[in-house]
């Protein structure tokens, strides 16, 4: 077998692989062993007589990812064939350009410093991949472990990056075992070699399920009715008048009135009417006296939902950079927003802040606009910029002890992003959501199966309101107590609990990212340096 088949073959089996184990329904074991396929790869690559061997370790690495991405998130087709491409293509790319930059560092740099390079290097762009304008993080290796919640209970310290660094390490680790294993010797070295990674995976799930035994009972003090309106957001959805959903809002809730309910919840833009309603006007709304009206009837409830709102200039110059121009002379803000309303209470607003990349953000607009105009706004079912703020907001109860994180769909899969709301007092989250823009695929699994990392690392119960499914409630040990099924018009009544300690996570953050930012430049400059001769060092 020629060697290009072999590489081909592998480069195709890390795929598969990485592939296998992703959730929500794949096996997580073999995320420890995905990368070697790849590892082994690029080795040979490196030690071959081929020519241009980093545009070879690009391209097959690139296959990898390539097909990776389209076997996970395939799914983004439902909302657009070009939002699909464009983000499996942009990702696909970038993950090739870490594991080439690894690749011309080993011919720089000593192999551990090489191996401790692609680590750090990878870390550090899953770190960028959270907030830049290209953010698209739902590969993050750390991800991997949501549906096997009692082996990653320790992310209340590490977050997501401690599982993503806990991959990357037993995949090095048990490459270099492999690799360095003489077949004449037979299979006993072998597994007397394989003992130390297979401890390092056993320990962490060890103190994991310690862990998970030492987490507070909470009291379940909260007492929550989740609403899933099963809403059509392509055909229905937007042709509705607020007037309409009070309505529909009216029919689900009244059922279940009574002075013990704490908060409702409904989903992401619920209140979508037309632009939205105007954002410096709506004290005075119709849609606003409508919800005072009814919310008098049960006085101790806050009702937290999802709203778009906007603002109008008119002048000939665009007022900001996410204005979108209606006609000449005239503009529009918009914003994607969660509400809270409370009987004779002001309301209290937060602005979505994490946004969809080309769906509601075109990626470093000020330079690409004038080149692509709006052609990256084209998946996800609107065409227009939002405005997002830069601080987390929490929505205060008339009861003092109780705090909601208003959580708008996307921004429930940034970790760090989300320990914001609870530095700032909240003691539960609140997760408003869409889910019907990708049909009843993989997509709105995989993302109601992130949000539980979430409660593990700020441990913090979640309510979770979704328009077509998954609606949930979720407990600070990421367990799934209740849930909708999907596509189903329905409400969910649950309890949560209130908790106002913090984890080292909600107070340190991405300490492994941060550090991992630093490993990744000091390596490269010491490659691009050639101050470590890698054939003196072993």
């Amino acid at each position: 077998m020629s060697k290009t088949i072999i590489h081909f073959l592998l480069a195709i089996l890390s795929a598969l692989l990485l592939s296998a184990a992703w959730p929500i329904n794949g096996f997580t074991f073999i995320i420890f062993g995905a990368l070697i396929p790849l590892l082994f790869l690029e080795n040979s690559i490196r030690l071959s007589d081929f020519k241009r061997r980093g545009l070879l370790v690009f391209g097959y690495s690139y296959l990898t990812f390539l097909l990776w991405n389209l076997l996970i998130t395939w799914w983004l087709i439902n909302s657009s064939l070009i939002g699909m491409l464009f983000a499996n293509i942009c990702n696909s790319f970038f993950y090739a350009i870490i594991f080439t930059c690894f690749s011309w560092a080993k011919t720089r740099l000593p192999n551990r410093s090489a191996y401790l390079f692609l680590i750090a290097l990878w870390l550090a762009f899953e770190k960028l991949h959270l907030s830049w304008d290209f953010s698209w993080t739902w590969l993050n290796l750390g991800n991997v472990f949501s549906e096997n919640i009692y082996w990653i209970q320790w992310y209340e310290y590490t977050g997501v990056f401690g599982g993503s660094l806990w991959v990357l390490v037993i995949n090095v680790w048990l490459f270099h075992v492999f690799k360095n294993h003489n077949t004449i010797l037979g299979y006993k070295p072998l597994a007397r070699k394989m003992i130390a990674p297979l401890i390092f995976i056993a320990l962490p799930i060890t103190f994991s399920l310690y862990l998970y035994e030492k987490v507070e009972e909470g009291s379940e003090d909260i007492k929550v009715l989740l609403l899933q309106p099963n809403i059509d957001p392509y055909n229905t959805k937007y042709s509705l008048t607020n007037s309409s959903f009070i309505d529909l809002w009216k029919k689900q809730v009244q059922p279940f009135y009574s002075d013990s309910l704490d908060y409702i919840l409904s989903p992401e833009t619920y209140f979508a009417e037309g632009y939205g309603e105007e954002f410096r006007e709506f004290n005075g709304s119709k849609l606003h006296e409508e919800l005072q009206q009814e919310l008098a009837k049960i006085p101790l409830t806050q009702y937290i939902t999802g709203i778009q709102f906007y603002d109008l200039y008119s002048q000939e110059k665009a007022p900001s950079l996410t204005a979108n121009l209606i006609r000449k002379g005239l503009w529009a803000d918009y914003y994607n927003s969660a509400l809270a309303e409370q009987s004779n209470e002001i309301f209290q607003i937060y602005h979505k802040s994490k946004l969809v990349v080309g769906v509601e953000n075109m990626p470093f607009k000020s330079v690409l606009k004038p080149l692509l105009g709006d052609v990256l706004l084209d998946f996800g079912g609107t065409v227009a910029s939002r405005v997002t703020q830069k601080k987390r907001d929490v929505f205060s109860h008339t009861n003092s002890k109780l705090k909601a994180a208003p959580i708008i769909c996307w921004e429930s899969i940034f970790g760090e992003f989300v320990t914001g709301y609870v530095n700032e007092g909240a003691t539960f989250l609140a997760v408003i959501s869409n889910d019907a823009w990708w049909g009843e695929t993989p997509g709105h699994k995989q993302l109601l199966s992130y949000t539980r990392l979430r409660a593990i690392e700020t441990r913090r119960d979640i309510a979770r309101s979704a328009n077509t499914g998954i609606s949930s409630i979720i407990n600070a040990k990421g367990e799934i107590i209740n849930q909708t099924s999907y596509n189903t018009k329905t409400a969910l009544i649950g309890k949560l609990s209130s908790r106002s300690n913090l984890t080292f996570y909600v107070r340190f953050g991405d300490i492994i990212a941060r550090w991992s930012v630093f490993v990744a430049g000091l390596f490269f400059l010491l490659a691009l340096s050639r101050r470590i001769d890698p054939n003196k060092i072993h």
